[in-house]
């Protein structure tokens, strides 16, 4: 029954749960409640004054952050969909203006475009990283585009310095979505450092986190003010600071509280051990899965860092003649948390319908009357057809994989290759 496959009434590879990943320890309970004791639990003023910036740890922890990326600025925000808002608002994206983003990304990449009311313009994708190819961007660009969010998913880094070539070339501002990158390297520099403005994420299932959180950095010095401005009540702040250009500055309150400063500031001490270690996880399943028919193991370019927010993988059902649907089930019925597929944002009903604001389709019928603007299902067929076909994904960051962990489920992937005829 060992060899037979659970699908078909065998025994299943993996049969007890694998345990959550959680990188909370004693150093993050204890600087939790320090600043619970202290009871300041945020020190933000949404004015001009001292505490405009906020408090102690909410500093010390954006200090912490510049000092591990080697950047000039870094400003804290609740969430990276607050990072990318402020982001998009910082570089004084305009109504009306095209923004190019990636379909393969989580959603707030593209609908922090529309907060706004500008426009996603969505580029495909590369089969290699799965990141926005510079080809397809050059294709998108128009006279209204001004930016182009480029996500590094997964934990790779996209071709980062061709694309700030082609941005560079056309006047476009660039931010870099890094939520699932933090600590990947791109050649000497860390993945969210080279475009004008780096995002991260520090909620739950990252890499490390705070609960909830994110983090913006920079090296110029208007954009890292802008970014202050935007993240806490800008509208409140800019006479009184002396603020002369009022471009997109309504602010919201985007502030990071001092819990989870703190929290944020002994994770950030962690990464290295936390990358190291999902690092030889991966690599491990690489090995082990090395050879199957069919079976792509994950890319990473030379002079990159792959840091495995998730372990991608491409499928050929072709190669096997086993379709995705039923392969899946198979590792499933193994015990494994496996996914099919991965979200095509541009195929999403508010993409589809041109609806954002209200019932009308503004922003798009206001700006593009015409409707030369589309999100056809046609746009980017890399994303489609790994969407639809060939991807397969296991989680990283959710669990903790001991080391009889990651063997189990080779182990799992191997039994479901050797029984390929019977499925």
């Amino acid at each position: 029954m060992e060899n037979e496959l659970a699908l078909l009434g065998g025994s299943k590879t993996i049969d007890k749960p694998i345990n959550r990943y959680n990188s909370i320890g004693a150093e993050e309970m204890e600087a939790a409640k320090s600043v619970v004791e202290s009871g300041i639990l945020s020190r933000f003023l949404g004015c001009w004054d001292e505490d405009f910036y906020g408090g102690d740890k909410v500093r010390e922890f954006e200090e912490a952050w510049r000092t591990y990326f080697n950047v000039k600025h870094a400003v804290s925000v609740n969430s990276n969909t607050s990072g990318l808002i402020a982001a998009i608002g910082a570089l004084g994206i305009e109504p009306g203006d095209e923004v190019i983003v990636s379909p393969w990304t989580m959603c707030a990449t593209a609908t922090s475009i529309l907060i706004w009311n500008a426009i996603p313009i969505f580029a495909d994708i590369e089969s290699e990283t799965f990141n926005l190819d510079p080809n397809s961007i050059r294709r998108c660009i128009t006279p209204n585009t001004k930016a182009i969010i480029v996500t590094d998913i997964f934990g790779h880094a996209a071709r980062l310095d061709e694309i700030m070539e082609i941005a560079r070339e056309y006047g476009l501002s660039v931010i870099e979505d890094a939520a699932q990158a933090p600590g990947a390297r791109y050649g000497k520099r860390f993945v969210g450092t080279v475009a004008d403005i780096g995002v991260f994420s520090l909620n739950y299932h990252k890499h490390i986190h705070t609960g909830e959180g994110g983090m913006c950095v920079t090296e110029n010095d208007s954009l890292a003010e802008r970014l202050q401005l935007i993240r806490n009540h800008a509208e409140a702040v800019v006479e009184d600071k002396g603020v002369t250009n009022l471009s997109n500055m309504i602010g919201f309150n985007f502030r990071l509280g001092e819990i989870e400063a703190a929290i944020g500031i002994e994770q950030l001490k962690k990464l290295d051990g936390q990358l190291d270690s999902i690092i030889c996880r991966a690599n491990s399943l690489t090995q082990g899965l090395e050879g199957l028919r069919g079976l792509r193991t994950p890319r990473v370019m030379d002079g990159c860092t792959h840091v495995y927010y998730v372990y991608p993988l491409v499928y050929d059902a072709k190669a096997t003649a086993v379709s995705r649907k039923r392969l899946l089930e198979a590792l499933r019925s193994e015990g494994l948390r496996i996914g099919g597929g991965y979200q095509n944002l541009h195929l999403l009903p508010l993409f589809q319908r041109k609806t954002a604001y209200g019932t009308r389709g503004f922003p798009w019928k206001f700006f593009d009357p015409e409707e030369k603007i589309s999100y056809a299902k046609t746009i980017c067929p890399v994303a489609e057809e790994l969407h639809d076909h060939t991807f397969l994904v296991l989680p990283m960051c959710l669990f903790d994989y001991s080391n009889n962990d990651v063997e189990l489920i080779i182990k799992a992937f191997r039994k479901v290759w050797r029984n390929l005829d019977s499925l």
